[in-house]
């Protein structure tokens, strides 16, 4: 700190000003901090220790990364520092001589100049700042953010202009980027999510008026692109669909975006009908059909789509990306590589399927859910009972009964299968023990069927052994029933699973639709030795006469089972004369309508009294 009424010397103001430059954080003064600095320096400099100072300015102005000009009384450019000639791209001498406002790219630029000039001159105010354009050497302009000043000469009162500038072009398309970045999708170059839902809220705003339509797009099993390819690939093909829908929608001035990893959106605006609008997604589907070439792979996809058309007087922005999901959805459900209109009828009937699936935690919580029972009887002896089919029904307050037909889909889409499969198996091994323990040896064995995400578990081996050994039960008791479908599905472990349930005695079951199902257990060694007909099987044997094709097709079955050495029986058989007619080919026992169904109060009254 000087004392008062002595001047600082050179040594003082160095250190002062070193130590407001060296930060402890190690982080770096801005353009516009430093550019108040080298003011600041040099003002201070000027008047303190003029020689010193002025040789620090010169170190200063001659490497300072700002472009600095520096004029002399008069107003004319008199130094210029390299950042300065590298910014314009002239050299200093082409600079020196002119006044500072011959800087300015046009005359707006220029009087901004001498303006600011005129400003600091009137009211004695430190600088002057303001973003304008500068002439390059190449006849265009560079934005910059400049800053005037008045620097104190060697003689009381004289001051001198000066100019400082930070390139604003780079800042310029820094912010340009950022922008681009916050309405496009920076891998396919279309709109972005949140760009596109902005525009689609402004297309049902007031004064809208004519059609819309919202389609969006799926590409279906891209995760096999992606796992098998590899995501450069799978970026590429992404890129090629973003081009190739951009080509198919060009003629409607369409605004096309990407929503998510592999799903895509399109809205068009105008006088439009549905079969137009089908026509253009047709198009598109089939164009995107042709593969796409990365290098050696010839990549092929399809689409899924689900398309809205309405006036924008019907709903708004919100309605309509509801409508489009649903559609979307239901295309998805029908197979894929296709599209679906959206249907107010449908999306009734999806309104309350989706309210029954939110309702299936809560219903198994408050112990709706329920096992009825049916038996599985000889076909030559409907007296002898052979085993006990379970069957999963939710008892539903408002609906009634509903079998896994009903019920079964949500439960898989709402991810609730694992923890109703697991009830299930809890449930039905407590029941077969009481029945061992009630009837011993005589008692029936106990089969269920296995949805596809409870087989697939990995915890399906645990949970049945720790069932079984929690009841004291041997596992010879119990079947397990799958299809062919959960058999093949290679992101599940059934097959390890069956065999090691197999070891322990459990019997496994494949329900089966042809002699393709049959095979599966050949090639895959699979450890069942008994199979269950499905309803498509049996269905025609309800006729006095079944049709030519049909028993074809059984004789087929029942000649392949018996060289693989099965027993076969079969599911959903409605009379008495329908099983007598299947046991004629072969099948030994069976279940459906014709043998009676049982809650599980029912069953056991049964075998109480057919057993004693």
């Amino acid at each position: 700190m000087a004392e008062p009424g002595r001047t600082p010397g050179l040594a003082e103001i160095v250190g002062r000003w070193v130590a407001r430059l060296a930060r402890p954080d190690g982080t770096r003064l801005s353009p516009g901090e430093l550019e108040d600095v080298l003011t600041k320096v040099a003002q201070e400099a000027a008047g303190a220790a003029p020689r010193a100072a002025a040789s620090r300015f010169g170190a200063l102005f001659s490497r300072s990364p700002i472009g600095m000009v520096l004029a002399d009384q008069d107003g004319e450019i008199v130094e210029v520092n390299v950042a300065m000639t590298k910014f314009l791209g002239r050299p200093a001498n082409d600079l020196r001589g002119r006044e500072i406002a011959d800087l300015g790219f046009a005359e707006r630029d220029a009087e901004t100049l001498r303006a600011g000039l005129a400003e600091l001159a009137e009211t004695g105010a430190d600088h002057y700042r303001e973003r304008i354009e500068l002439a390059h050497s190449d006849g265009a302009s560079v934005w910059a953010e400049v800053t005037l000043t008045y620097l104190p000469g060697d003689r009381p009162g004289s001051v001198f202009p000066m100019l400082m500038a930070v390139d604003e072009n780079e800042l310029h398309a820094l912010q340009e980027t950022f922008r681009r970045q916050s309405v496009g999708d920076p891998l396919t170059g279309l709109s972005n999510a949140l760009s596109f839902h902005t525009k689609l809220e402004a297309a049902f705003g007031a004064g809208a008026r004519d059609q819309v339509a919202l389609i969006y797009l799926d590409i279906d099993g891209f995760r096999v692109i992606n796992d098998g390819l590899g995501p450069g690939v799978a970026d590429q093909v992404l890129r090629g669909v973003a081009g190739k829908l951009t080509n198919a929608f060009a003629a409607h001035d369409p605004l096309i975006a990407r929503l998510s990893g592999d799903g895509f959106a399109v809205l068009l605006r105008g006088e439009l009908t549905r079969g137009e609008v089908i026509g253009m997604v047709e198009a598109a589907m089939d164009e995107l059909n042709e593969p796409i070439y990365l290098g050696e792979h010839g990549v092929g996809v399809s689409v899924s789509a689900g398309i809205v058309v309405q006036d924008v007087s019907v709903g708004g922005h919100e309605e309509i990306q509801r409508a489009a999901e649903l559609a979307l959805h239901r295309a998805k459900e029908a197979g894929r590589a296709q599209w679906m209109l959206f249907d107010p009828e449908a999306d009734a009937r999806d309104r309350a399927r989706f309210r029954l699936g939110a309702e299936l935690a809560g219903a198994l919580e408050n112990g709706q859910f329920k096992l009825h029972y049916f038996p599985v009887v000889r076909l030559d002896d409907h007296n002898d009972v052979a085993a006990v089919a379970a069957r999963l029904r939710w008892h539903h307050p408002e609906l009634g009964a509903l079998s896994t037909r009903d019920f079964g889909p949500l439960a898989e889409a709402t991810g609730l299968i694992p923890q109703l499969g697991k009830w299930v198996v809890s449930e039905v091994i407590a029941t077969a023990a009481r029945w061992r323990e009630a009837f011993g040896s005589r008692a029936p064995g106990v089969s269920l069927p296995l949805p596809r995400r409870m087989a697939a578990d990995p915890d399906l081996v645990r949970l049945v052994r720790t069932q079984l050994d929690r009841h004291d039960l041997p596992a010879e008791v119990l079947s397990l029933r799958t299809d062919s479908d959960t058999i093949v599905d290679e992101d599940g472990d059934l097959q390890e699973s069956l065999a090691v349930l197999a070891e322990l005695g459990a019997k496994p079951l494949l329900a089966v639709r042809g002699s393709a199902d049959l095979e599966l257990i050949a090639r895959h060694a699979l450890p069942v030795r008994q199979v269950v007909l499905g309803r498509t099987v049996v269905a025609p044997f309800a006729e006095d006469k079944p049709d030519a094709a049909a028993i074809r097709h059984l004789d087929h079955l029942m000649t392949r089972a018996a060289e693989l050495n099965l027993r076969v029986g079969a599911a959903g058989i409605r009379s008495a004369e329908e099983a007598a007619r299947l046991h004629e080919f072969g099948v030994l026992a069976g279940y459906g309508p014709f043998a009676g169904s049982a809650t599980q109060d029912e069953i056991e009254e049964f075998l109480r009294n057919l057993l004693g």
